[in-house]
């Protein structure tokens, strides 16, 4: 007879119960994003329950979040795809697939009797190696300005061609490159601004030196100004309200009234001397300026932007070297912004302010992305932001590079062949099945796009096995090539990340024998 120790509704599963459901989802999952893999991976369209709003994406991590899980493993997965976002931007699907095939490969072994803990330490061995190999591989061409120029522009083109601006990878990788060389070795994406306008095709879009900011100049403001002095500010300039602190008043006549509202035009009028004393001929409030004081500022040749919300704000003081300020009464210790022009441009049918000659223009720019659907836009940005993070990564701190089209996964994979051979006892079958799980990638790339992926990996296999270290799939033609040739190349960082999150993941599964679930919170007066 057992004891009962939990509440009535908690829930325990044991050994191999908790084990499977463990895989299960895990494996799910895996098989969700499997199909959005690779320059011919499919799309999913995310409907949201509340709103309604959809999305068409391939982006893993993007897909990812968006599906509510109840399964303890499955998250894990989600985890480690929402890292590889964060750290390098790119190998989100990759990354949650590989996790797949590991434990797929594990649940085969744990079905043979092998131990858990027998596994794990295969798999350690293993990825080890297949890391050494990768390192091995990995080319460094940052002394030399045009090849590695060449290099982050292959990686853009390798990262774009798996997503929807494959169609035109070429022009758009040239837009991610210049973007991020103008960082200068910086992985702060805020300089470069990415505005969104539907309308047009995909290849409208363009880089804009300087800053560009989607808001309109006020009505009675200059609408350019040369050498501009900047304030940026978030401060309150609504006057037309009495707000005495929220106190109510009584009055006796309309012409209390009058007097009231004279001392709060007073009030403003001197803060507005106040703005002016700063020798500024740009004012950009985060809030909203009232028709009053932007009458005043304009009479003073100010232009005025209003309601540049907290993310323009932040932007362009970092852009312009100006500070954010909320009181005016010491002209002198604030630092203003400055721009060389300040004007209204017109983009497709919306008119929005661009800030040219910035003091930091070496690295601030733009990019406008058109398309002809708001999906298309937003996923069009998702593209992007992934080829700019993996290229800003590339750019600053890890400037290796290796080859892409399952070339890679498969040198790793004939590295950890030749070290299962040499390893003794049961982990040999565990470090055996690694290989199998790292050479899933190119079997599931070649299966997205519709070729046997048999007869393609055997074939890769036997290429990487007779020295050609850089074959990889041709995903165009369907056969093997060679991916120096063909240009496809990857960060290193991306792809050690990749292997490293995946190993980790798949043998936190492994290690799980006991899944624990919390009696559900009751609610009150139920």
């Amino acid at each position: 007879m057992s004891m009962q120790i939990f509440s009535d509704l908690a829930t325990e599963e044991k050994a191999e119960n908790a084990r499977l459901s463990s895989f299960v989802g895990a494996l799910a999952l895996g098989d969700l994003v499997k199909s959005t893999l690779g320059p011919k991976g499919m799309n999913k369209i995310l409907q949201s329950a509340s709103t309604g709003d959809i999305n068409v994406t391939n982006d893993g991590a993007t897909i990812l979040k968006a599906i509510q899980l109840d399964n303890a493993a499955a998250k894990i997965l989600v985890n480690i795809s929402k890292v590889q976002d964060d750290e390098v931007g790119d190998g989100t699907t990759s990354v949650c697939v590989l996790a797949a095939e590991v434990l797929r490969e594990a649940e085969k072994l744990i079905a043979m009797k092998i131990h858990p803990q027998t596994i794990v330490e295969g798999f350690r061995l293993a990825s080890a190696e297949a890391l050494k190999a990768l390192e091995k591989a990995a080319v460094n061409n940052v002394s030399d300005p045009v090849a590695f120029r060449k290099d982050l522009f292959n990686i853009a083109r390798t990262t774009l061609s798996s997503k929807v601006l494959s169609q035109d990878k070429d022009y758009f990788a040239d837009l991610a490159v210049d973007a991020v060389l103008r960082l200068k070795g910086s992985t702060d994406l805020d300089h470069i601004q990415i505005i969104k306008k539907v309308g047009g095709k995909l290849t409208d879009s363009y880089l804009e030196e300087g800053f560009i900011l989607d808001k309109t100049i006020a009505v009675n403001s200059p609408k350019r100004i040369e050498n501009a002095k900047i304030l940026v500010a978030n401060t309150s300039m609504d006057t037309d309200k009495i707000k005495v602190f929220g106190a109510r008043l009584k009055v006796d006549g309309t012409g209390k009234l009058a007097e009231f509202e004279r001392a709060e035009k007073e009030k403003m009028a001197a803060k507005v001397n106040a703005i002016a004393s700063h020798g500024i001929n740009v004012f950009v409030n985060r809030q909203l300026v009232y028709n009053y004081p932007e009458s005043l500022l304009a009479e003073k040749g100010i232009m005025v932007i209003e309601h540049a919300d907290f993310d323009g704000v932040e932007r362009l003081s970092l852009v312009t070297g100006g500070e954010i300020v909320s009181t005016f009464d010491n002209p002198d210790k604030v630092k203003l912004g400055f721009a060389q022009v300040v004007e209204e441009v017109m983009i497709g049918e919306d008119k929005l302010i661009k800030f040219s000659g910035l003091p930091s223009s070496g690295s601030a720019c733009t990019v406008v992305l058109r398309g002809s659907t708001n999906q298309i836009v937003d996923e069009a940005e998702r593209s992007l932001h992934d080829a700019l993070s993996v290229l800003s990564q590339t750019a600053s701190n890890e400037s290796r590079t290796v080859l892409g089209g399952g070339c890679s996964e498969m040198l790793m994979a004939c590295a950890v062949d030749t070290l299962a051979r040499k390893t003794t006892g049961k982990k040999s079958v565990a470090v055996e099945s690694f290989g199998k799980a790292l050479r899933m990638i190119p079997a599931i790339l070649a299966g997205n796009a519709g070729y046997d992926s048999t007869e393609l990996v055997a074939e890769l296999r036997a290429a990487h096995f007779e020295g050609k270290d850089d074959a990889g799939l041709d995903m165009f033609e369907g056969k093997i090539g060679s991916m120096k040739e063909l240009g496809v190349t990857e960060s290193y960082k991306l792809k050690r990340q990749v292997v490293l999150s995946a190993t980790e993941a798949a043998e936190m599964i492994i290690r799980v024998d006991d899944i624990l679930r919390a009696a559900p919170r009751r609610r009150e007066g139920a």
